[in-house]
């Protein structure tokens, strides 16, 4: 496997709000592999607080176990506010797809995989890739940040009555408009180019409820957009992997854990045509 780290902006494209030397990078875990293969970035949830290391470097390894060349956006947080993170993923994409490939990636089985507030930059992709303060990233081309899928594990997506305030709170400001918070609640922006879906989520979650996943679900079917989602009774919210290895209190649940299998099987399935064609 090769693992490099590289940042997502060149010198005098991006201006830290925060921490004066922050710069949002991308971790390649590529495997050693002449045959291309198709490509998870992994956005790693955290509120728009922060980038949870839970939710980064082991699912990565666990799409890399499964065949998948892996990658990780550290994207920008507050105080950043939208469209930074949003552009930072796109970026991201833009690399990835530039070296396909060098490093052997099947460009059109691409797929986002977000966490809690990661799910909702990843859905943000999903559904505004194609807008202008989304897609005018330097040397970006034409559709080039679109994802092919979309893997949402807990997501924040409404900034209705079952929103993740702080989420929003840390991505908009606190002053944000209504007008605002609608763009931001994902459910009222699916479109046709809206790419198949994974969701899973858990009815226990107390931090960012279930419906978060439901609403977006329902909105995948009003428009005939292919989805599976996984709704499971029991768990807390951030489970990451549910394993041992993620465990940070929240708890680990075998029955839970299988969703990252579950989530593989959905995408070589999902890229199955892109493969025939």
């Amino acid at each position: 496997m090769f693992s490099e780290t590289i940042p997502l902006w060149e010198k005098g494209q991006y201006t830290s709000k925060g921490e004066a030397d922050f710069m949002p990078t991308l971790v390649t875990y590529v495997l050693e592999s002449t045959q291309k293969r198709p490509a998870v970035l992994i956005c790693p949830g955290g509120g728009y607080g922060f980038t949870s290391p839970r939710e980064a470097e082991p699912v990565a390894l666990q799409y890399a176990a499964a065949g998948f060349h892996a990658f990780v956006v550290h994207y920008s947080v507050a105080p950043a506010r939208h469209p930074q993170p949003l552009r930072d993923v796109s970026r991201a994409m833009n690399i990835i797809r530039a070296h396909a490939d060098d490093w052997h990636i099947e460009e059109q089985r691409i797929a986002v995989c977000g966490f809690s507030a990661g799910g909702h930059l990843a859905a943000s992709l999903g559904v505004y890739w194609d807008q202008p303060y989304c897609s005018d990233v330097p040397g970006l081309a034409s559709g080039q940040n679109r994802p092919n899928a979309l893997i949402l594990c807990y997501p924040v997506i409404s900034s209705g009555p079952f929103a993740h305030r702080g989420s929003f709170e840390n991505v908009l400001g606190p002053d944000a408009s209504p007008e605002d918070m609608h763009a931001m609640s994902l459910e009222h922006h699916i479109n046709a180019q809206t790419p198949p879906t994974f969701l899973w989520h858990t009815v226990a979650d107390s931090a960012v409820p279930v419906e978060n996943s439901l609403l977006f679900a329902q909105g995948l079917r009003a428009r005939h957009i292919p989805f599976e989602l996984h709704v499971y009774p029991n768990g807390a919210h951030g489970l990451s992997l549910a394993t041992a290895e993620t465990d940070d209190g929240t708890g680990q649940d075998e029955h839970i854990s299988g969703w990252h299998r579950l989530s593989t099987q959905w995408l070589w399935e999902t890229f199955t045509p892109a493969i025939r064609a």
